[in-house]
């Protein structure tokens, strides 16, 4: 059991996330699988980092890419064997590197057995095990105003589906072949506990929990509000950290974690979640979950409920939403850092220049990502400076919220152009375009067809010429992760943010005891003179190379410095 009130290992740790069906492909199928993962291990062992994050490889039809899980206990034939998993756990371990896995118990498949046995009839034993209502009185089933209630889904359309059979609906907040578990439930909760020590008896190292706030639901399921214009209600606040959450993540702490020795990772999705929920969540005296990722920061450059309707970051909003994470968190609670996944397109064409500047601005938001405390995630490619797909056509696409967002757009009116920007700009297929690992055919990914286009820009940014390269992104990656793993300043030091209105500027400071580092970064493309009080310090690390003129910073220039001496002497 573990000793709350000592630094857990992991805050000092660095974790990598895979997306399996896009890292590496070993048998010419077009997608990436188990043994593609195993032969790149001495790539993550090199790069240094402590944890990696597999994004579901269980079995599943795939209707979004994994998230839909129908056999919680058994590997998908698409990524390989049950031997295959445990080659790549054991060669994980050998090379001093943890596992976690996806947990995705909001939902399940529409194929899991439970399900199907939920939906056989009325009085089955499984019925209770999701979430089905009559239809809304007064109106014929079936037919536009008869669900339930009025949330919408997240992938759009409504949350409910009608089943004719049993004359009844059932909830989905996502796709309608992800229909929600109901919690509320014993018996699920039982089974997910089972499952879950399961795999952990399995020699898993923990779990990522996909959007794990979304379980507890108010039992009543009130209708959302409409916002003008729109047509679904907002049913978030009856189901994001609802009434139960804090129950039911402490009886999964004591039914799976309690009497566990060793180290092991629990890390929640928490879409919605705000600062004081976060503490509530990760306060290790609660016993709930270790960490959380929340959206509030990645929802900056979009307006609000609509990540589709984008425009360019404002840093001094940026700088307010991290101030108050890192402030809020200080005394009690943990977050993850992170500005790329699975589900976000790739930062250095959201956030810096993807074109002249690369490198310089995918090593200023690694920096500044990394120095700030808390866990930090590299999402695969990214330490590589990977961009944005680049598809001109609906047909390169294949994430289902981006296709359902195009057909709805187009049926509402909007210009085929207009639709396809937002999707270069937004969509989730941006960060899932298969690794650059050579200039090669297919980028080294795959002999075959690969499952999604791999981007046109692999001949120049690739691993193989990254590595090599005397500006490689790369190895500057390998120095953030030192500079954690080796400096307690950085993974446990105070922050403080400086000249928070500044537009370009983003500076703060990290200090322990009697050691301080200020960090300053340039996010504009253009040279920025620094206040006078912000140009002192020995360089620790800096994406240029030398130390510079420490008056001036060059176009997407960060700087490190340690200020011990001058703060002190």
């Amino acid at each position: 059991m573990r000793d709350p009130d000592r630094p857990a290992w992991w805050t000092n740790a660095v974790v990598y996330q895979i997306y399996p069906r896009s890292f590496a492909d070993s048998t010419g199928n077009g997608n990436g699988d188990l043994a593609g993962i195993t032969n790149k291990l001495d790539y993550l062992a090199e790069l240094g980092v402590d944890v990696i994050w597999l994004s579901p490889v269980h079995e599943s039809p795939q209707f979004d890419n994994g998230y839909d899980i129908s056999n919680y206990r058994r590997i998908d034939s698409m990524y390989g064997s049950e031997a295959d998993f445990d080659t790549l756990l054991d060669g994980i371990h050998a090379r001093g590197m943890k596992l976690i896995m996806d947990l995705v118990v909001n939902h399940t498949s529409s194929e899991h057995e439970g399900f199907r046995r939920s939906a056989a009839r009325r009085d089955s034993e499984e019925r209770d095990s999701y979430w089905w209502r009559d239809p809304r009185p007064g109106f014929e089933p079936g037919e536009p105003g008869a669900e339930p209630n009025n949330w919408g889904s997240h992938f759009g359309g409504s949350a409910w589906t009608y089943d004719p059979a049993t004359e009844q609906y059932y909830l989905h907040l996502f796709t309608p072949q992800q229909p929600d578990l109901n919690w509320e439930n014993p018996r699920v909760r039982a089974k997910v506990h089972a499952m879950m020590n399961w795999w952990m008896d399995r020699g898993v190292d923990g779990f990522r929990m996909d959007v794990i706030n979304f379980i507890s639901k108010d039992p009543s399921l009130p209708d959302g509000v409409v916002e003008p214009g729109g047509v679904w209600g907002d049913g978030a606040p009856h189901f994001t950290s609802g009434p139960r959450i804090h129950e039911f993540l402490q009886e999964m702490q004591r039914a799976v974690f309690q009497n566990r020795t060793g180290d092991y990772l629990t890390v929640g999705e928490t879409p919605g979640a705000t600062v004081d929920q976060a503490v509530l969540f990760t306060d290790p005296h609660r016993g709930e979950l270790d960490m959380v990722f929340q959206f509030e920061h990645v929802s900056l450059d979009q307006r609000p409920g609509n990540k589709w309707e984008y425009h360019e970051l404002d840093l001094r909003d940026l700088k307010t939403s991290w101030n108050r994470w890192q402030r809020g968190l200080a005394a009690t609670g943990w977050n993850s850092l992170y500005l790329g996944n699975h589900d976000q397109p790739r930062h250095v064409s959201r956030f810096g220049d993807d074109g002249a500047y690369r490198y310089e601005s995918a090593t200023l938001w690694a920096t500044l990502l990394h120095l700030h405390r808390g866990t930090p995630y590299v999402f695969q490619g990214e330490e590589l400076g990977m961009t944005n797909a680049g598809f001109t056509e609906i047909g390169d696409y294949r994430d289902v919220e981006s296709l359902n967002f195009y057909a709805d757009a187009l049926s509402r009116g909007a210009e085929r152009e207009t639709v396809l920007r937002a999707l270069q700009a937004m969509s989730r297929d941006n960060a899932r375009t298969p690794m650059q690992w050579t200039d090669g055919p297919h980028a080294g990914f795959t002999s075959g067809t690969p499952w999604i286009p791999v981007n046109s820009n692999y001949r120049d940014i690739n691993a193989e010429r990254d590595r090599a390269s005397d500006r490689s992104i790369y190895r500057y990656y390998q120095k953030l992760i030192r500079l954690r793993h080796e400096s307690d300043v950085v993974s446990l030091g105070d922050f403080h943010l400086l000249d928070a209105e500044h537009p370009v500027l983003y500076a703060f400071r990290r200090s322990r005891g009697d050691q301080q580092f200020l960090v300053t970064g340039n996010v504009s493309g253009e040279e920025l003179e620094l206040p006078s009080n912000l140009g002192s310090g020995d360089l620790i690390l800096g994406n240029y190379g030398d130390a510079g003129d420490p008056h001036r910073l060059r176009p997407w220039e960060v700087r490190v410095v340690d200020i011990s001496t001058y703060e002190n002497g």
